[in-house]
């Protein structure tokens, strides 16, 4: 930022005040003075340090950009929010959902605030914040039952697209692009149903008449990819969400701005804790498909060695609960797949996004509350349903949970 040097410009005002009438000064300092304040004022808006801040437009009530190019929504303040606090001067960047997960590899944005679902493809692209809400997918269909090979209108490219592919393979799945072109097909009859979620949905419904709701599906957690190396970025964002959960920001935007059953508190430590183990587990399938490809057994003692080594002391307990349940995951994906499937690069993909995930998972335990109980960490961990987790595993990371939190008192 560019220093000026108000001394020299005090000796010149000590020059003209010798030589001007009070009529000059103010007829030429002050006027110059002021342009000079002016011109400092306006580069210092242009050098403050850019956030770029990807968002589709298009997707209430998280990102919404009216015709005019207006923004609005839960994510575009929270966003504006956090820049103000960092004095920060956004840029928003538009994004595209089927290439999402290649911009943000390839560094394009900052942060995305458009109401993003943790998925391990987007895990594997960058990290993710702590999550700010949960959703699940629904259908809004025609009819009271949805047919086997019913037509299925759907975001193209998102996270719905896939949900939608892996829970009806019998019906026509129609990707639409903008997402309003989806809720534009089911109302006008050219499709017999549409996936959405149960966040958008309310904002479907108003003003429909005759549509039935079928799900909801899944349980998705809404959180902010960052690229894989703003680690520093990623922190202060966790630090500034769980203030501001803590505080009561959240709570009144989501009553503000989210349906009625979108306020849980998901930025707090625990329930935050909980979405990043559910992330970490459901990379073991992924894992597991890996080492199928490599020959490579599931145990692996120096790695998991590795892993406890660099977890901080009060957590090693949690982080072996974690180790033990990630065996059981692969094990289940490995008796029930035949092989033969596409899998990410074990060492220069899969292990990068799992230590990023346990440096979150590390850096969250040290502020759980103090009086955890083994009831409150159970029902906190009951969203995490990874095919192959078993209730003795679950059980065992609750426990840890508990010690963890002993340990940080």
């Amino acid at each position: 930022m560019t220093t000026f040097a108000f001394g020299s410009l005090r000796g010149s005002a000590a020059k003209t005040r010798s030589s001007r009438s009070p009529l000059a000064l103010t007829g030429v300092l002050r006027p110059a003075l002021l342009a000079l304040c002016l011109a400092a004022a306006a580069q210092s808006h242009a050098e403050r340090a850019v956030l770029r801040v990807g968002t589709s437009g298009d997707y209430a009530p998280f990102t919404v950009r009216d015709a005019g190019g207006a923004r609005s929504g839960f994510d575009v303040e929270l966003a504006r929010a956090y820049a103000r606090a960092r004095k920060l001067r956004i840029r928003w960047v538009p994004l595209h959902w089927a290439t999402l997960d290649r911009e943000l590899a390839a560094g394009r944005f900052d942060v995305v605030m458009s109401g993003v679902t943790v998925r391990p493809e987007r895990s594997l692209a960058g990290r993710f914040s702590v999550p700010v809400t949960v959703s699940g997918a629904i259908l809004l269909s025609r009819q009271p039952a949805l047919a086997p090979q019913a037509r299925i209108a759907v975001n193209a490219g998102g996270h719905l697209e896939r949900v939608a592919r892996g829970l009806f393979p019998g019906a026509r799945i129609e990707p639409r692009t903008p997402n309003a072109a989806v809720r534009d097909a089911l109302v006008k009859g050219d499709v017999d149903a549409a996936l959405t979620d149960t966040l958008e949905a309310p904002g479907w419904l108003a003003g429909s008449k005759g549509l039935h709701t079928l799900g909801p599906y899944t349980r998705d957690w809404k959180a902010y990819p960052l690229p894989a190396a703003a680690a520093e970025r990623a922190r202060d964002l966790d630090a500034w969400l769980l203030a501001r959960e803590a505080d009561g920001t959240l709570a009144a935007l989501r009553k503000r701005l989210l349906p009625a059953a979108a306020q849980t508190r998901t930025a707090a430590p625990l329930p935050a804790l909980a979405a990043a183990i559910d992330e970490r587990l459901a990379l073991m399938p992924l894992v597991a498909e890996a080492k199928r490809v490599r020959g490579e057994p599931v145990r692996n003692p120096a790695q998991e060695a590795a892993v406890l080594a660099a977890a901080p002391g009060g957590t090693r307990p949690l982080f072996a609960a974690l180790i033990e349940a990630a065996r059981e995951v692969q094990e289940h994906t490995l008796a029930g797949a035949q092989g033969g499937q596409e899998a990410p690069d074990l060492d220069g993909a899969l292990r990068p996004a799992l230590a990023r995930i346990s440096e979150r998972i590390g850096e969250l335990a040290v502020h759980l509350p103090r009086d955890l109980d083994l009831a409150t960490a159970r029902s906190a961990l009951a969203p995490v349903q990874t095919p192959g987790l078993t209730d003795g595993a679950r059980e065992r990371i609750a426990g840890a949970l508990v010690d963890a939190a002993r340990a940080a008192r």
